[in-house]
């Protein structure tokens, strides 16, 4: 009761302009929404960051991730972005079957956008991918996320084929941990290439259909105009199911070349229906982003598909950079697409902060991801520790040139591979050995324990927790606390002279984190000593029953056998 009293009180205090949809963090939604903004070159506003900030924070919905300003008052410490890295085994699944081979010679099998997903029911991984180039919809499984099968099925006798009806281009598989109808538990959006030879359409739209197991789908149903590339996602935020559409027709006829268009919708089934003329600009690629300087093209953004993770959605932005499909086509190589970050707090907005590469493409001769990286559905993997980056990259031949779209060698030798990071590992905070410290803004929670992500083997990290005015509450000084030594994506900070915080509960309070010779990445207050977050989990992992981490520590213990070396 308590919290729905302080939730109460934000909106009280918020600009007369913020009279939409409160959201769990406290942000409030303007009363129009989507908002609208013209197209340009102008990096998005970031409203949660400013006059739409909350004076009191809700901390009971997953790990707080210290991406940004949102939830930091005062700091000392230096923030540090990261980047996954590249596993050793990679690709983890390439071109062998005949399925694979496509129908022009051009083989591929590449999880574009499709989606990797943990199935808790079966306690497997499981991939949807586009077998061939411009080709079929295919399915695969994994017990450890590396090894994959391609089981044989009945849809098409002798192969991992579904959907035979539709000839793949992007598409996007969602595994639906909160449907309450069996039968819908897995959604696709597929849209075929445009201009396939023998049909008298563009193809300027897709298909979204449901399935029960994620291999026998549903009759599929047409949806508004398009362009290639779009896909889908779901924001458990808001309960909205957003389609990421590229603008449709040349993207010559844009001042800023591809760019995405938003729509949402409560039903996914239902969304499929829209009216591609009454879509409203969303996102391009701003001043921000810089041409290569090797190629000289004007950047573009070629897909934004996201996840919910912990508390915050995440994204790897799609930046095109060249060169020009006919270049490409001439020369037999892929295109140059390589994966940025972006986090959003209302689902909207996208703070691009970290502008670095996050998922490169290795670019030389041979490599298997030479060009045209790209994410997949569901982002990323919670594994342990650890998170799995799966992202496809292609090859290219050279030796195959032709100004015919799908007979050249630019789009050849698609693949699947992974890049690894640590939990939460997107951005920490540093201290030297002279120490600094972390103020959080006024934050409230139900909970009991507070955890931390931090990596401090030779330093230490202690934190306290004060009133609105900056007081230390007796008891909960930090020379009461029981200080950490550890590198651990998971250890409880506690206090001498109190077994939880359960006395705090529901008042708003700010932590002041004290740190020497480390890194802290995250915070959280959990309902138990298990160190469950009750945040979303992207897609999944071993350990975990559902969408939302309710196991904490015990999804760890599970996850110990599949975690990568590095």
């Amino acid at each position: 009761m308590r919290f729905i009293y302080y939730i109460l009180a934000i909106a009280a205090i918020m600009p007369a302009a913020a009279k939409g949809e409160t959201l769990s963090n406290g942000v409030i939604l303007s009363e129009t929404w989507p908002p609208r903004y013209p197209l340009g070159f102008d990096p998005m506003p970031l409203p949660y960051l400013n006059k739409m900030r909350p004076a009191i924070i809700p901390v009971d919905n997953g790990r707080q991730l210290l991406v940004d300003s949102f939830l930091i008052e005062k700091s000392s410490l230096t923030r540090i972005a990261h980047q996954p890295r590249k596993v050793a085994c990679n690709p983890v699944l390439c071109p062998e079957t005949q399925l694979e081979q496509g129908r022009y010679g051009t083989p591929g099998a590449s999880a574009k956008d499709g989606g990797v997903w943990w199935d808790p029911t079966e306690g497997v991984f499981k991939m949807w991918y586009e077998a061939g180039w411009l080709h079929k919809m295919a399915y695969a499984v994994s017990r450890d996320g590396i090894n994959w099968e391609r089981p044989l099925l009945d849809v098409v006798e002798g192969t991992n084929e579904i959907v035979p009806g539709i000839i793949a281009d992007s598409s996007t598989v969602w595994l639906d941990h909160f449907t309450t109808d069996p039968s819908q538990r897995f959604k696709m959006f597929l849209r075929s290439p445009n201009g396939v030879p023998g049909s008298k359409e563009r193809f300027n739209y897709g298909y979204c259909m449901t399935s029960a197991d994620g291999i026998h789908w549903s009759e599929p149903v047409k949806t508004g105009r398009c362009g290639d590339r779009s896909t889908v996602y779901y924001d458990p935020f808001r309960k909205k199911w957003v389609f990421s559409l590229r603008n449709a027709g040349n993207v010559a006829h844009s001042a800023i070349g591809r760019y995405r268009l938003y729509h949402e919708s409560d039903d996914f089934m239902a969304g499929a229906k829209w009216d591609y003329d009454s879509l409203h600009f969303w996102m391009g690629a701003d001043y921000k982003d810089l041409a290569d300087p090797y190629i000289g093209d004007r950047p573009q953004l070629y897909n934004l598909s996201a996840t919910p993770y912990e508390s915050i959605m995440i994204s790897l932005p799609q930046i095109h950079l060249g060169p020009d499909n006919a270049i490409c086509r001439a020369k037999g190589v892929p295109k140059i697409t390589e994966l940025k970050v972006a986090y959003s707090r209302d689902g909207f907005h996208w703070d691009r902060t970290d502008r670095d590469v996050f998922i490169a493409a290795s670019r030389y001769p041979g490599a298997w991801d030479r060009g045209y990286v790209q994410s997949v559905g569901g982002i990323c993997a919670v594994v342990g520790d650890q998170l799995w980056f799966y992202y496809i990259g292609f090859s290219g031949n050279d030796g195959l040139k032709s100004n015919v779209y799908e007979q050249n060698g630019m789009h050849y030798g698609g693949s699947t591979g992974m890049a690894v990071m640590r939990r939460d590992g997107f951005v920490s905070h540093h201290a030297n050995a002279e120490g600094g410290e972390l103020i959080t803004r006024p934050i409230v929670f139900t909970g009991k324990h507070l955890f931390v992500n931090t990596d401090c083997p030779n330093g230490i990290l202690a934190a306290e927790i004060t009133d609105m005015d900056g007081n230390v509450i007796p008891g909960f000084a930090i020379s009461e606390c029981n200080s950490v030594t550890t590198d651990s994506t998971i250890t409880r900070i506690s206090w001498k002279k109190h077994k939880d915080l359960s006395s705090l509960a529901g008042k708003p309070v700010k932590l002041r984190f004290s740190l020497k010779n480390g890194d802290l990445y995250s915070f959280w207050v959990s309902p138990s000593e298990t160190g469950e977050s009750m945040g979303y989990n992207a897609a999944g992992g071993p350990g975990f029953s559902g969408g939302i981490d309710r196991e904490g520590i015990e999804a760890y213990k599970q996850a110990k056998k599949y975690m990568i070396k590095q």
